[in-house]
């Protein structure tokens, strides 16, 4: 994938998803003694909308809210990122989802999170009520598996749009791993993995691999376990991301020129489809079967986080941003970690992006200056040189 995504589509990403009003505390502690929250928005698929707008590039983001205030915000909020809304429905008999959470980790025992969102607008979603032209409009159609666990209509809906057919969008999708969202979680593991395996592009957390599917081992053996599309993205925390690509057509396959574990990688050229990822087609396996996979891995930036929500979504923008401009493996995987540590140093879901010059001058540093990069509060404000922002600790 590392030629730019092509076609003549006049939007680059579509997002579909649900979107909240999140209400954020306005100190720490439990919810119970908590006296005041700041409201602001989240939603995975829109997460990922604001931030590439943000970026610079055309995003239309594809929901459902209620015909309420709450919905009033959501759109107008997102819309103020520079995303196209308006292709988003309002539902005068479903409200729309809100949550409220504390300031803890979500990755520990140290937080709660409170979800209202059964029955919510973006519930309803189906391919009756989404409008088939306005998803098939962009270079890329971004989904997550939150939406397949939001009700049956939601499913019936994703498995539309993964499926194989003429002048398919190149379909990006985020594990997205829910358990508490699933009625039955064996389901949702299956349809995890089914949707994952349709899907072109598919990002997955090493610990939600584990969770939902039971694979350890690492980036390899997920890899095993998804043979079939043409980019898988491993997200290992601390210990960085791995991306498995697999050659074009005639066998040869582009990644990174430099930075990377797999070898002699070659830099892609401009135009075209993304090494071969074509939409229409199931996983890409085809012309006698999958072939060999270059492999990309990148370590993760030393980051001062002040919330780890939002880190994933913001992974996947910068890492689509960089697939849309073309660039090579390693740098894709530099401007996810870039972006996903603007998501870390702030306290909400969405964080400002560095700006394109700004990201692009420190994926481009040398393995040991990666190595001793260091971001904290407030980096992505100050559009200064790279070696500015290099710091050891």
């Amino acid at each position: 994938m590392s030629r730019p995504v092509g076609g003549t589509r006049p939007v680059d990403v579509v997002a579909l998803g649900e979107s909240m009003v999140t209400f954020l505390p306005s100190r720490p502690g439990r919810l119970a003694d908590v006296p005041s929250f700041d409201r602001g928005i989240g939603g995975a698929e829109s997460n990922v909308a604001c931030v590439l707008a943000a970026a610079g590039h055309r995003v239309k983001w594809i929901g459902r809210v209620g015909d309420d205030g709450f919905g009033d915000h959501l759109v107008e909020a997102i819309t103020a990122y520079g995303v196209d809304t308006s292709a988003v429905r309002r539902d005068p008999h479903r409200p729309t989802g809100i949550y409220f959470r504390t300031a803890g980790d979500r990755a520990t025992d140290d937080h709660e999170v409170l979800y209202y969102r059964a029955g919510s607008a973006a519930s309803a979603m189906s391919p009756d009520n989404t409008p088939r032209a306005e998803l098939d409009s962009g270079r890329v159609l971004h989904l997550s598996g939150i939406t397949a666990a939001l009700s049956a209509d939601c499913l019936t809906l994703l498995r539309e749009l993964t499926a194989p057919r003429p002048s398919r969008p190149l379909v990006s999708f985020d594990v997205n791993h829910r358990a508490h969202l699933w009625p039955h979680p064996e389901t949702g593991r299956t349809v995890l993995l089914e949707l994952a395996r349709r899907s072109d592009l598919v990002f997955v957390g090493e610990d939600e691999a584990e969770e939902a599917w039971g694979v350890t081992g690492g980036p390899d053996a997920i890899r095993a376990a998804l043979p079939e599309p043409r980019a898988l993205v491993v997200k290992q925390g601390a210990g960085g991301a791995t991306l498995f690509e697999r050659g074009d057509e005639r066998g040869d396959e582009r990644g990174s020129d430099s930075g990377s574990d797999s070898g002699d990688e070659r830099g892609g050229d401009s135009g075209g489809e993304p090494g071969g990822v074509r939409g229409g087609e199931p996983g890409g396996v085809r012309d006698g079967g999958p072939r060999a996979d270059t492999v990309t891995r990148v370590p993760a930036l030393r980051v001062d986080v002040v919330a780890p929500v939002g880190a994933g979504d913001a992974f996947a923008a910068g890492f689509l941003s960089a697939t849309l401009r073309g660039l090579p493996a390693r740098d894709r995987l530099r401007h996810g970690h870039l972006t996903a540590a603007a998501a870390l140093t702030v306290p909400g879901d969405l964080a400002t992006p560095p700006s394109r010059d700004h990201a692009d001058r420190l994926a481009a540093l040398d393995d040991e200056a990666w190595g001793t990069l260091r971001l904290g509060p407030g980096w992505t404000e100050a559009d200064t040189r790279a070696d500015e922002e290099v710091r050891t600790p």
